[in-house]
């Protein structure tokens, strides 16, 4: 297995984005699901990038892995996380867009893959959808992280809302400035939370 990033790819019409936003599909899905929220979004000027999970889910046929969850080593976590350092670091050189100028975004799985790799770099910001922490934050001193969002439905039935207030609460132990919201929804992501989702990017990228 030599697993890679592969990304559907949505540019502006005149193929120059001025921001990306990138989103990361959860667990046993793929590349394609979120592939509608560009013309959800609809920003002027953003560039979209959906990368593909490098591993093939061990259930769902045509569904991919950032890890395996099905057990408790998470196999494929290290590796999961160098292929998307690797291809997010190279992004500026294909795209002109700089991380200062990248929102990073995930759901489920992607979430927690978001809350990880994403707080390594210095992106314009980052937004867990019914996420969660794979890994135990430590406090460090002298570190500035991206503005970050956790969203979380409050009748989630794959992730509890447990998850997600526990993140954001050793999330902003370790120094980062957490915006916390609930909906109610379950493991979804709704029409308000992408209204939210959009004021936050407004808020912390557009106007800064």
């Amino acid at each position: 297995m030599n697993p890679n990033i592969e990304a559907i790819s949505a540019m502006p019409n005149n193929g120059k984005a001025n921001y990306l936003l990138i989103m990361l599909h959860g667990w046993g899905a793929n590349y394609q699901d979120f592939v509608p929220f560009a013309k959800m979004l609809n920003f002027p000027g953003f560039g979209y990038l959906f990368p593909n999970a490098p591993f093939d889910h061990f259930q769902v046929p045509g569904g991919k892995a950032w890890y395996a969850l099905e057990n408790k080593e998470f196999t494929g976590l290290a590796q999961s996380r160098k292929l998307l350092l690797d291809w997010l670091t190279s992004l500026e050189s294909s795209t002109g867009v700089p991380l200062n100028k990248t929102i990073m975004a995930g759901f489920s799985q992607g979430g927690a893959m978001t809350l990880d790799v994403g707080l390594t770099l210095p992106f314009a910001a980052l937004c867990s959808f019914s996420g969660y922490l794979h890994y135990q934050p430590q406090p460090q001193e002298n570190r500035t992280f991206p503005p970050t969002m956790i969203i979380h439905g409050k009748q989630d039935p794959v992730v509890p809302l447990e998850a997600a207030t526990k993140a954001k609460d050793e999330l902003t132990k370790m120094g980062v400035s957490v915006q916390y919201q609930e909906f109610e929804m379950a493991h979804e992501v709704q029409e308000p939370a992408i209204a939210l989702f959009k004021q936050f990017i407004v808020d912390n990228v557009i106007q800064n």
